[in-house]
Parts: C-alpha cells; structure tokens; sequence
C-alpha cells in the first residue's frame, strides 16, 4: 500500500479497543498515516461512532473515501451484548453508576422472550441523555455533565432482529440487528421498563456494519504493525 493509495481512498476496517473514544481511533491512524508517508495532512474518518465502552468493528475511511462515510453509516447494523436487569444508570450503561435498584424476582425467561417481540420492527426510542447528539448547540451529554435538565424526542428506529443468546439473572446476553441510529442502551433501558424492574448495557460490541464484519477486521497495534511493514 502508497501513499498515494492512502489518499485516494481506503476503507480501514477496525476492532475498536475498549475505552477508546472513535475520534481517538480516527486520530491515531491519521497520525500512523502522517508519520510514515511524511504527510502534512490527510482526510481520516469515521462511519459511525461506537462508545468507549464498546468494541468493535469500526469503519475508518481515508482521503477521498471520506466521502462514501454516509453511505456506510446508512447500512444495518449488527451487535452482541450484556443487558444487566434490576438496576439503572443515567447514562443507561456503566459510563455512570448504579441510581436505582428494582426486584427481579417476578422475571423469568419465559417473560423475557414474551417481551422481545415488541421490541422488533420500526420502534420508538428516546437516546439517552449522555449522547453526543446536539441540542440547542451542545452534545446532549454536555447538558447532562452540566447538570441540565432537557426534554429529548423519541426517534423511529427498526430492529430487524432481537435474539437472547443467554439467560443467566440478572444478565442477559442479546444479539440485536438494526438501523442506524439506533441506541442499543436504550433498548436495554426499555427492556427494563417493560419487565416492570430496571435494566442497563453492560457490555457491547458492533459485529457487522452492512457486508463487512468484526472477523475480518485488524487492532490498532496490527494496523501499526502492517504500516511499518510496506
């Protein structure tokens, strides 16, 4: 791979490490790239942020692949995770702690598959507060830090697939397909709600982004590696 490959356009599939922020990922390839092709600059993004405290396959375009970003945005996604019942927090995973407990002693598998089908097809769902979608000029989640009290639409989402993979109180592993801008923190507040208890994610990972897969993606210390070896 050149240069000159680099800046016409490559799409980097990536395994996000855990506690990394997507603009970190995006900044440190675009640094690698600098570094070893001796760039003043070069166009590096992302197709779609995954939180800090998910992994997973990240889709990083560089120069003029930039601009297919959208195109890979709007493509259906596809994750695992670990919804934890009988407890909530603000951010509705462990981004913040624990603010309220509920009983789950009425929960058994039985109600936990009776509710899964109305969380299937063109849903409505609230994103939650500690989000980086803007509100009156600021991430939603700066309103939150602050201490601000403000009012979120619920938007139209479509799950195409909700599959409970394990059923272990009070965890519960998922595996969800889904349209962008879809919350899976939210689904795992709803779920709670609609148990009648309180839920929130746990653990996250994006598997798929439309044809591409977390399988066939590289860490950041692989693609640092494979740089050094052109």
């Amino acid at each position: 791979m050149t240069k000159e490959d680099y800046l016409n356009g490559q799409v980097l599939l990536i395994d996000k490490p855990l506690e990394w922020t997507s603009f970190q990922v995006v900044n440190k390839i675009r640094w690698e790239l600098k570094q070893r092709f001796n760039l003043k600059k070069i166009k590096v993004g992302h197709a779609g942020t995954l939180d800090p405290l998910a992994t997973g396959l990240l889709i990083i375009c560089t120069g003029k692949f930039t601009k297919r970003i959208n195109e890979f945005q709007a493509q259906h996604k596809e994750y695992t995770g670990t919804f934890t019942l009988g407890s909530t927090t603000p951010s509705y995973d462990l981004e913040t702690a624990i603010d309220n407990t509920f009983s789950t002693e009425h929960i058994d598998a039985k109600l936990i598959q009776d509710l899964v089908p109305q969380f299937i097809g063109e849903i409505e769902q609230k994103p939650p507060i500690f989000s980086a979608i803007k509100k009156d000029g600021k991430r939603l989640y700066e309103h939150a830090r602050a201490g601000e009290t403000v009012t979120i639409k619920s938007r139209k989402v479509t799950i195409h697939n909700l599959e409970i993979t394990k059923f272990d109180l009070p965890k519960i592993d998922v595996k969800i397909s889904c349209s962008k801008g879809t919350y899976i923190r939210s689904i795992a507040h709803d779920f709670g709600v609609a148990l009648n208890s309180g839920a929130h994610l746990s653990s996250l990972r994006r598997t798929k982004i439309g044809t591409y897969t977390v399988e066939n993606a590289q860490n950041i210390e692989q693609f640092i590696t494979s740089l050094k070896n052109l």
